[in-house]
């Protein structure tokens, strides 16, 4: 064919056939990733079935450790060492108030508290003018007569009434209750058999004190923080620091080279040594000076309980005025931080141990016949108190209710944090001041438990405690 013909030749391209090329690479790349994928996936297969055990088994350790995290931190573990930052340490506790930061507690200066005088009792219109304190001498015969042998044996498994507290029946319990001007109950102490044995030379000093700053630790439990911050002049108004150890926490005291004087003093402490502790439970020992100082210190006027746990860092003195005197109470103690129900506080001590279900069960079952409401605050107070500190008249009206809540802390569990709210209830006393934490950070130093109680183990002790 000649050469003008070829080059006369034309070919025709049409527009699909153009596109045709450039579509089949995104074809082809959707193409391989839909490969890369199958084969990721078939990848995933074999190494889940490759390594399934150990999937299994990440879970398991993860949730073992948490446990035993949980289980650490409610074990008391071994004792924490005092914080040397917080031992002695006297500057205020504050808090914000409307965007200002002010003192907790607003103390009066040293030489204003020097120049305090005692008032003459408060002001306040109490029900209660006399307080008489019941005796079971006169039946003590009947109820340990042969013939009534098999009531009183039901009575000491049902209860842990002995012959320090007395027998308090569901009768006697519901009179002690009325608020009359005369009021009858029981409150320790009936018997010379019931123990809680204090020396004549410790009671005839005990007799001399208008004002006590009291702790104890039975059981070899903590030690004995030395008070600071105190006035000079409190020591002239016949303000006693008193600490009651039983013969256990002695001998475990001497034995870390911490010796009574022969004045019967540790620092500024006066010990007191305890015999024939009444009952088995050590913390059940350790609401009577708690709870009954006016039992203990008949001719104080007013005192002041510190649990172990604390160092007290203010004067007494300005103490009383500022939670007492100036605010017209009778009855000064420290509100609950973290709960505020009676409810709420039973099911917290069920799980951190600190008593049986069966025992709570028993106590909050009784309170919810007697109609006690599930509230946070009774009577215009939080219900909940935290009852590490107790600042207080020894006054009638007073120390009604504390041998009502001692022996609710007797017939149910010795949590007293979850009979408070109950004798509060009930008992509807004037002239009560709940202060909040911040003001009891402000009294006192938290230094903590040092060393585990240990239970009181003898025979004559086993013996009245379940008498």
């Amino acid at each position: 064919m000649p050469s003008s013909t070829i080059r006369s030749i034309s070919i025709t391209v049409s527009d699909d056939d153009g596109a045709a090329a450039p579509a089949a690479a995104p074809r082809r790349a959707r193409a391989g990733r839909r490969k890369a994928a199958r084969s990721l996936g078939q990848r995933s297969v074999r190494l889940v079935a490759r390594w399934w055990p150990v999937l299994l088994l990440l879970p398991a350790v993860a949730l073992l450790l948490f446990e035993a995290s949980r289980l650490r931190a409610s074990s008391p573990g071994p004792p924490r060492p005092v914080s040397s930052s917080s031992l002695g340490r006297l500057d205020p506790t504050t808090h914000l108030v409307h965007g200002v930061r002010e003192p907790c507690l607003k103390f009066l200066d040293p030489k204003s508290i020097e120049n305090l005088v005692f008032p003459g009792g408060t002001k306040l219109d109490s029900v209660v003018k006399r307080i008489i304190y019941k005796s079971d001498d006169n039946d003590y015969d009947t109820y340990h007569s042969e013939a009534n042998s098999t009531y009183l044996l039901q009575h000491a498994e049902a209860t842990r009434f002995n012959l320090f507290t007395g027998f308090q029946t569901l009768a006697d319990r519901e009179e002690s209750f009325k608020v009359n001007e005369t009021v009858n109950v029981h409150c320790g102490f009936y018997s010379d058999n019931g123990g809680f044995k204090i020396s004549d030379i410790d009671f005839k000093y005990m007799k001399s004190c208008k004002v006590v700053v009291s702790t104890c630790a039975f059981g070899g439990g903590d030690d004995l923080y030395q008070p600071i911050g105190m006035v000079n002049s409190s020591v002239g108004k016949q303000v006693c620091y008193v600490a009651f150890w039983d013969e256990v926490t002695l001998s475990t005291q001497e034995s870390e080279g911490k010796v009574i004087d022969d004045n019967g003093m540790i620092g500024r402490w006066r010990i007191i040594v305890v015999r024939s502790l009444p009952f088995v439970d050590q913390r059940l020992n350790g609401k009577i000076p708690k709870m009954l100082s006016h039992r203990l210190f008949p001719e104080a006027i007013y005192s002041i309980w510190v649990d172990s746990k604390y160092q007290f860092r203010r004067d007494p003195i300005g103490v009383l005025e500022a939670l007492l005197w100036r605010t017209n109470s009778t009855f000064a103690i420290s509100e609950h931080g973290a709960r505020s129900n009676i409810y709420d506080e039973g099911k917290a001590i069920v799980q951190k141990h600190k008593a049986t279900p069966e025992e709570v069960e028993v106590q909050l079952t009784h309170y919810r016949q007697d109609r006690m409401p599930d509230e946070k605050r009774l009577h215009g107070s939080k219900a909940l108190a935290e009852a590490s500190v107790i600042v207080r008249e020894l006054s009638p009206v007073t120390n009604h209710f504390m041998c009502a809540w001692f022996n609710e802390a007797v017939r149910f569990t010795s949590r007293d944090q979850l009979s408070f709210p109950y004798v509060l209830w009930r008992l509807n006393m004037p002239g009560i001041n709940m202060f909040p934490v911040c003001t009891r950070r402000d009294l006192v130093n938290s230094l903590g438990h040092t060393r585990k109680v240990k239970p009181l183990l003898t025979q004559n002790n086993s013996e009245s405690s379940a008498t």
